[in-house]
């Protein structure tokens, strides 16, 4: 990748990241270009457009959570150093592959760039996503007690990720079906799910 641009994004943008809430955080987003990176290896993608569709991804979130895909395409459309190192037609399948890395979307990505990023994104780690459900509802829902956040967790993930939940996998990465199998089976055990979650709490809570 470009020295400067990468510098760009490791000091600029991705930073930007550490204001944001614990599940769309710095940590998360570094994962998410990890994740991306991997996954384009088996593809003949350009890596340097991976990298900042990664980056930019959730960029957006302090304009909205409900349309932060959206906002988050914006700000890379129009950013001024991409303009100088991608092409008009580049920058669109950026922006559209942005717009398309939404679990809630109903359709499928446009490009295998969105493909790339909405698998990325997905992360399926049981305690991670756990983790990041209790923090979102301590963000958003902070009057609830234990017993409710709990609950909302729960109706969460049996929505997103139960059998017919709306997460779709695109690319079925290995490792994103062996996570989706452990969580699914794992929502099919209402006490060892609520186990987990007390434990994952609790660690977090150190």
């Amino acid at each position: 990748m470009d020295r400067k641009l990468k510098d760009y994004l490791k000091q600029i943008i991705i930073p930007t990241y550490r204001n944001y809430d614990k599940g769309h955080d710095e940590a998360h987003v570094l994962k998410v270009i990890a994740n991306s990176m991997e996954i384009a290896e088996d593809y003949n993608v350009n890596r340097e457009m991976v990298y900042v569709i990664a980056a930019f991804h959730d960029l957006g979130m302090p304009f909205g959570r409900k349309n932060h895909h959206l906002s988050s395409a914006i700000l890379a459309y129009y950013d001024h150093v991409l303009n100088e190192y991608f092409t008009p037609e580049q920058l669109l399948i950026i922006k559209e592959a942005i717009e398309d890395h939404r679990a809630s979307n109903t359709t499928e990505p446009r490009s295998l760039y969105g493909k790339i990023i909405a698998e990325a994104d997905r992360d399926l780690d049981v305690d991670t996503i756990l983790y990041r459900t209790w923090q979102y509802g301590l963000t958003h829902d902070p009057q609830l007690d234990e017993k409710e956040q709990y609950t909302r967790c729960y109706n969460h993930l049996v929505e997103k990720y139960g059998e017919g939940g709306y997460l779709k996998l695109y690319l079925e990465t290995e490792k994103n079906k062996a996570g989706l199998d452990a969580l699914r089976s794992l929502l099919k055990d209402p006490a060892a799910l609520k186990d987990r979650f007390e434990t994952v709490v609790k660690q977090n809570k150190k």
